[in-house]
């Protein structure tokens, strides 16, 4: 029996790795020399650091078959290697999107506020072109206001919209609560104030006519139900409080009819904002069904 016995080391197992990186040096060499931009790596995807399933290697029969159009089973496999690795290229794309935005939002030091996230909106379909979407639910101005609105109540979401909007409704409910006991009092006061006048005026005369007596009899004793006891009739103090209950009314009613108009405002933004919101929301959600179906 003859056994043969190697003179170099060429052959041996442990230089496969060798032979098939000077071959895959010689390929790209030659691959550039022949101004081609496809280069070869003799290393598995998986050493490579890429996430592809590799394909499985036709054969010399099969890829005759396939070149005249005839299926086989390895070009099918193939094919279905080729879906696979189409699909993870895009999640991957995906995966790639979501950690970019993960670092924008850590490098965020403050959250962002509803204003902010509205005017993205906006910004994003004027650069789309899509101008007729925000003519259709406000005009410039309205828009104007609306930012201004949310920025100067520091409104960080849509929450803290319906709870601005509730204490604007809130505190005209407290004007009006606050008018009723003023009104009231006024009313109480100005009859003290009169009673008072026609009693003066008629206190002192000497001689008074039937119709003149009736109405300070009738002061008279209008004053005495008041004073509970007291002999001092204290008209300056109620003109004092008449005075100073007309200016707060004055005010309140400043405020009432400026907090309405207010009001009226806000919800007209808070219709504007949902009005967005929602639109988005369909949009993100025919979006992802269109990533979906891809």
């Amino acid at each position: 029996m003859c056994k043969a016995i190697p003179a170099t080391d060429w052959n041996e197992q442990t230089k496969a790795e060798e032979w098939r990186a000077a071959w895959a040096q010689l390929c790209n060499r030659a691959l550039e020399q022949y101004g081609h931009n496809q280069r070869i790596d003799h290393r598995s995807y998986e050493r490579q650091g890429i996430d592809q399933i590799p394909t499985v290697h036709l054969g010399v029969a099969a890829s005759a078959m396939e070149k005249r159009g005839i299926r086989t089973e390895r070009g099918d496999l193939n094919r279905e290697i080729e879906v696979t690795n189409q699909k993870l290229r895009q999640l991957k794309a995906r995966i790639a999107k979501l950690q970019k935005w993960l670092k924008e939002e850590q490098a965020n030091t403050e959250p962002p506020t509803l204003a902010d996230y509205i005017q993205s909106i906006l910004s994003r379909k004027a650069q789309a072109g899509k101008s007729g979407y925000s003519q259709s639910l406000y005009n410039l101005k309205d828009a104007a206001k609306m930012l201004s609105f949310l920025q100067a109540n520091n409104i960080m979401d849509i929450a803290g919209l319906d709870e601005k909007f509730k204490s604007m409704i809130g505190e005209q409910l407290d004007i009006q609560g606050k008018l009723k006991p003023v009104e009231r009092r006024l009313a109480t006061l100005k009859k003290h104030i009169e009673q008072s006048d026609i009693y003066f005026k008629y206190k002192g005369k000497k001689k008074l006519t039937e119709a003149e007596q009736i109405l300070f009899t009738a002061a008279r004793d209008y004053l005495k139900g008041v004073m509970n006891g007291k002999t001092a009739i204290p008209t300056k103090t109620w003109k004092s409080e008449y005075a100073k209950l007309t200016a707060e009314r004055e005010t309140l009613n400043q405020r009432y009819i400026a907090l309405k108009a207010e009001v009226k405002e806000a919800e007209q933004i808070r219709k504007s904002v949902y009005s967005i919101l929602r639109q988005e929301q369909r949009e993100h959600a025919q979006r992802r069904t269109q990533d979906m179906e891809r």
